[in-house]
């Protein structure tokens, strides 16, 4: 892949307007993303991907942020993820500049408000379809251990109501210990 203006404007238009005609926040447009660079453009395979988007998760701050630098990086390097991080913050920022100049005539406008309630739905839509798919992810690589982390990580989270943060931080540890360990010796799960 050649990396030249047309490659970087590529990138950058990309991230753009997957964030722009994105309602709903990061776990909205993670999916789109993973369209758009894994199917469409193939600069990155879906393995891949689901690491880029189990990384961007457990590092702070917005997923949609978080993942656009590790695609922008995997794919160019430092300078792919400054063109992919401008290209997916500029249209919250423009949008929100925009909307914070006529804030009082939003909050109490009755179709703004009753668009807003229909979009929740939409987007709540989108996540479980986000979390399906990588659930189904999961499984397909018959991994015992990435399935048994899956569950016990969704139990601590449902059932004992454990903060997500620790959930993260456990998980990783353990993960990392188990490929960085066992992986090397040869086992296999």
């Amino acid at each position: 892949m050649k990396k030249n203006l047309k490659f970087y404007m590529k990138l950058f238009w990309s991230t753009f307007s997957l964030s722009a005609f994105t309602i709903g926040g990061g776990y909205v447009i993670v999916p789109l993303m993973r369209k758009k660079f894994v199917e469409e453009l193939k600069w990155i395979d879906e393995e891949e991907m689901l690491n880029l988007v189990a990384i961007s998760q457990s590092a702070p701050g917005p997923i949609a942020v978080n993942t656009s630098i590790m695609v922008g990086y995997r794919i160019a390097g430092v300078f792919g993820s400054i063109v992919s991080i401008l290209g997916t913050v500029l249209p919250p920022l423009i949008i929100i500049t925009v909307i914070a100049q006529f804030y009082t005539a939003f909050k109490e406008n009755r179709i703004i408000n009753a668009l807003l309630l229909g979009m929740r739905a939409g987007v709540a839509a989108v996540i479980i379809d986000v979390i399906i798919t990588m659930v189904k992810d999961i499984l397909k690589t018959k991994n015992k251990i990435s399935i048994m982390i899956m569950i016990i990580a969704l139990v601590a989270a449902v059932v004992l109501d454990i903060n997500a943060a620790l959930i993260i931080i456990i998980s990783g540890a353990f993960g990392a210990f188990y490929y960085n360990i066992y992986k090397k010796e040869g086992r296999q799960s």
